[in-house]
């Protein structure tokens, strides 16, 4: 005990010493990643991996941006084109050039001073035979050592499922595959699988003695029952009965059974090696297994062995009603973790902390925490473990020997100081993938830099979007869709969809453990369970936001307590012929309200269904609003954006201006975007059909002529058309936005791809709908009718001049707000993110559209050709701004890289000025002050000055192509003199005059002299 105690105590020394050391390297700097001065994202894949990212180092830099930004970069599934479906979080990607390749982009980033923030996904893996974790869980079940890792209801609402889980990856109904043959049993060496063409099922080995013992008695009788081939055989089924079921979660039987299996595996493999006849006979016995098609009762079996397993194989279309893993919303190749677990969270997170501990990289982005059992708790254990690998660190310099007991303590100690504020709280830059709804806020208690920026992208698309066109436009859209469609309710019955479709299994296995925590009280016991579920799913029908974050301890912020209180209510006055009690108990299950005497195991359950809750709303909310909701509710799809609100007809900059406050008073860190990998248009796309909100009038007219015109294509199927009015008025915003700047030519390869492009994204699009066709009931007449029309309309040439006049008028006022929206996130509070390529005018659409490959070569011609004339001197500089800036030259695109080139550089010289300034409202004076946004940066005496134009379509068309500017822009006295840091002009006086601002260039960036 003596001995034991002064362990303890040099353990306890130790760390206090590492900390010490720590908090002062804190305080000088050292350890804390720097936010980055902007980021630039790149999509990663087996085609550009790790070296082709490096190089695109040097052009990168020259750009101006501070640090890369990569998609997930662990490894993923084999071919994955995002990256998001990892199945081994302690290697980078082998398709991407893994560690060797990585290491050669982190020194060419090292080399110019640049960071890289990684993307990481914490909330799910990808599942298949690549995920030791997942194979493993396949086998053993409960028992498996990584069962703690994967989010499975092992005593599910079916009975069948007990202490299994659902894999529904089969093609057809069970028994039809069994019976064609398509499920094999294989034998590799001394393990045996399923297959089922490219998957791999994996036996247990409690059920591997069913197939060597089968028929074993011709195998003795052959051998002689003394031989040793057949003793050791019979040795191996007798070690593998013998182990633990996989019920038991002991931890010590899950190591026993983890360390047997594998033993009794390489055992059979060296007898099959050493013994032709043994080796004959369990080949012969895997092929009676197997059984023959037309033959139904010799796969008998077949499923029995099947039978036996951890895991039942279904088909496919089952899963939205009996899965029992939680999922990455409904995509069942995507199983979700239980990071709350520390030791899958250490597992997760080893090698991307090692990563950020070496400088190889700089910051995290962290994917979905909404699907976290508890986020801000996992933002703290990141912190605190990245703080723990300075510490490791720190420890092996000073020549520190930590054992176990001083690791364990030292985390304990670093949570504790985090805790009490004696530590820096965010010493990782991390920013957080985190939706906002409309006036919601980042919960304060997260330990992170700020959001991707979704809630900044709705706010500043809003800008450009004509308020006073809204009642037009809602008269124009009830035209198209047959009447007043109201987006609220649309939300409520897409929700409706998905809770009673692809996510139904989570539906149920909430209401169950709501009737469960009924039964355990008299006076809410006679609560049927279809009462609780009606209750359950209005509940989710209506919440508002993605998500509460009840903690761990039962914690309910003022936040939550008033979204629930609220859903209640409506809830309530929503369901006359429920019992209103009902609605109360579900309240005050999740606000943790206890009613007196319940039992602490009746208070876990309590809190164990808030938890839970939580983690399914947010998935309901996407899967209903952004991947179905947003594909049937098209009055102006501009509008229809990650983080934005359709049904607010644009923002004003009142409402910009107090977003940026917020911002730099809470989340000065937070990135600023314009396009991402999940937005549904790019920012260029989204501009030019928000012009069309000055245009209602001429939109209106051209929808009614088309309709006419290509009447011809539309198909007429049994009660509908294909497509019918709506979805014809989808793909018509979407021609005006992507319409290329050079026109169409029928017969052209460029027009070949654009069709190609356009009918794909017309997929995309009706399926998620969910109205005549979906991903799980395709309906390939109504698909075909949409291809055939596209295809009829644009071989018209008489409708591509027509739509071609309206889609150029739509761009010349969109590619001023283009550069608008750039300008405006270049100098606001945050950290400007740029989406790989839309540095010129990119007309991509959603995802997979918006991964297509970029010329980095035109890009890096062009960034060269503008700094050899900006190098020419300032009268160079003004001629370049004035040329590419002119409305004749803007489809080019060399006005936004200059724009971007020259911002980017800006926020590398005032890096602090650009994260830490005030944000200062600037308002014009004029007659045309409603159409210019303004603000400044001041800090220390520096300041820099944003002023954009706004709703400018009927301004250009009164200026004969380029609006004629009247009126000034006071600057509040910042500065005596400022310059253009774009055009060089320079500006005295405190409101220079907004023709003196726009005269050489569409949009002003200032710096103070």
């Amino acid at each position: 005990m003596g001995a034991e105690n002064g362990a303890g105590a040099a353990n306890a020394a130790k760390v206090e010493e590492l900390l010490g050391a720590l908090a002062e390297a804190l305080a000088r700097g050292e350890g804390v990643t720097p936010r980055p001065a902007s980021t630039y994202r790149l999509q990663l894949h087996p085609g550009f991996g790790f070296d082709a990212a490096a190089a695109l180092v040097p052009y990168l830099d020259a750009l101006g941006v501070s640090d890369v930004y990569l998609s997930p970069v662990l490894a993923s599934a084999p071919g994955s084109t995002h990256g998001y479906d990892v199945v081994d979080h302690a290697r980078l990607d082998p398709e991407l050039g893994g560690e060797e390749g990585y290491a050669r982009l982190a020194a060419a980033c090292r080399a110019r001073g640049m960071g890289i923030l990684l993307d990481y996904v914490p909330n799910h893996m990808g599942i298949g035979p690549w995920n030791a974790w997942w194979m493993d869980l396949l086998e053993n079940g409960p028992s498996s050592v990584h069962a703690p890792a994967f989010d499975v209801d092992w005593t599910p609402l079916k009975s069948e499922l007990a202490n299994k889980v659902l894999v529904p990856v089969l093609g057809d109904q069970f028994g039809r595959v069994l019976e064609r043959g398509e499920l094999r049993l294989a034998r590799d060496g001394g393990a045996l699988a399923i297959r089922y063409f490219d998957h791999t099922f994996p036996v247990a080995p409690r059920s591997v003695p069913l197939v060597l013992r089968h028929g074993i008695e011709r195998l003795r009788e052959a051998l002689g029952p003394e031989d040793p081939s057949l003793q050791e055989l019979e040795s191996i089924c007798t070690a593998l009965d013998k182990l633990a079921p996989r019920s038991e979660t002991r931890p010590e039987a899950v190591a026993e059974r983890a360390r047997e299996k594998e033993v009794a595996k390489r055992r059979l493999a060296a007898l099959c090696d050493a013994s032709p006849a043994v080796r004959a006979f369990v080949d012969e016995d895997v092929a009676a297994f197997n059984g023959t098609p037309g033959d139904p009762r010799s796969f008998d079996l077949l499923q029995r062995l099947l039978d036996a397993q951890a895991y039942r194989l279904a088909f496919w279309r089952v899963a939205g009603e009996e899965i029992n893993y939680r999922r990455f919303f409904d995509v069942n190749a995507l199983a979700a973790l239980r990071m709350e677990e520390p030791r899958v969270f250490a597992e997760a997170h080893r090698r991307v902390l090692a990563l950020l501990r070496d400088g190889d990289a700089t910051g995290l982005r962290i994917d979905h925490p909404d699907g976290l059992y508890a986020p801000a708790a996992y933002f703290r254990r990141l912190q605190a473990c990245y703080l723990a690998e300075r510490a490791r660190a720190l420890a092996r310099a000073r020549g520190i020997a930590l054992e176990n007991g001083a690791e364990a303590l030292l985390l304990e100690r670093l949570f504790a100081e985090l805790e009490a504020g004696r530590l820096p709280a965010r010493p990782l830059y991390v920013v957080a993938e985190k939706v906002l709804a409309a006036g919601e806020r980042l919960p304060q208690g997260w330990d992170v830099d700020g959001t991707t920026g979704y809630e900044l992208l709705a706010a500043v698309n809003g800008l450009f979007v004509d308020p006073a066109a809204q009642r037009a436009f809602d008269a124009l859209y009830a035209r198209v869709a047959g009447g007043r469609q109201d987006y609220r309710r649309t939300v409520e019955e897409k929700k409706r969809l998905v809770m009673s479709s692809s996510m139904a299994s989570e539906i149920n296995m909430l209401a169950h453990r709501l009737s469960r925590i009924s039964e355990t009280d008299r006076r809410t016991r006679d609560f049927t369970l279809n009462e609780l579920t009606r209750a359950l799913v209005e509940y989710v029908a209506l919440f508002p936001v993605y998500r509460t974050y009840v903690t761990r301890r039962g914690e309910v912020d003022a936040r939550d307590r008033d979204y629930v209180e609220a859903t209640i209510a409506r809830a309530r006055r929503r369901s006359p012929l429920v019992d209103p009690s009902i609605y109360d108990f579900l309240r005050d299950v999740l606000l943790q309200r206890y009613p007196d005497g319940l039992p602490e195991a009746a208070r876990c359950a309590w809190l164990e269904f808030a938890l839970k809750l939580q983690q399914v709303t947010g998935p309901v909310t996407a899967k209903a609003v952004e991947d179905t909701a947003f594909y049937c509710y098209v009055r102006l799809v501009s509008l229809n954006e990650v983080g934005a609100d359709p049904d607010r007809f644009g923002s004003s900059p009142d409402e910009l201006h107090a977003l940026l406050a917020e911002r730099r008073a809470r989340f000065p860190g937070s990135l600023s975007a314009s396009s991402t990998h999940d937005t549904k248009r790019s920012e260029d796309v989204r501009a030019r059909i928000s012009a069309l909100s000055e245009l209602p009038g001429e939109l209106r007219a051209a929808v009614s002529r088309w309709g006419r015109v290509n009447r011809p294509h539309v198909r007429r199927l049994e009660g509908r058309t294909a497509p019918d009015r709506r979805d014809e008025y989808l793909l018509y915003q979407t021609l005006l936005g992507t319409f290329p700047d050079g026109g169409l030519t029928p017969g052209t390869p460029a027009h070949a791809d654009y069709l190609e492009r356009m009918q794909a994204y017309a997929q995309k699009a009706l399926r998620e709908a969910k109205i005549h066709t979906s991903w799980t009931h395709p309906d390939e007449e109504y698909e075909g009718g949409v291809r055939a029309f596209l295809a009829g309309a644009l071989a018209s040439r008489a409708f591509l001049r027509d739509l071609g006049a309206l889609a150029e008028r739509a761009a010349r006022a969109g590619r001023i707000s283009s550069l608008a929206q750039v300008a405006l996130k270049l100098a606001a509070p945050g950290v400007p993110d740029v989406y790989q390529g839309t540095e010129l005018w990119d007309l991509s659409l959603v995802d997979p559209d918006n991964r297509r490959p970029v010329d980095w070569a035109r890009r890096a011609r062009a960034l060269e050709a503008i700094q050899a004339e900006l190098a020419r001197g300032p009268e160079a500089r003004r001629a370049l701004a004035r040329r590419l800036g002119a409305p004749d030259a803007l489809a080019g695109g060399e006005a936004k890289l200059l724009l971007l080139a020259e911002g980017l550089r800006l926020r590398r010289r005032e890096r602090a000025l650009l994260l830490e300034g005030d944000h200062r409202p600037l308002a014009a004076e004029g007659p045309l002050a409603g159409h210019v946004v303004a603000f400044a940066r001041t800090l220390g005496g520096r300041a820099v000055a944003c002023a954009v134009p706004r709703l400018v379509l009927r301004l250009q068309d009164q200026g004969g192509g380029a609006p004629r500017w009247e009126g000034r822009l006071p600057l509040g006295g910042l500065a005596a003199r400022w310059v253009d840091v774009v055009t060089g002009t320079v500006h005295r006086g405190d409101a220079p005059a907004l023709a003196d601002l726009f005269a050489d260039f569409p949009v002003a960036l200032l710096a103070s002299e």
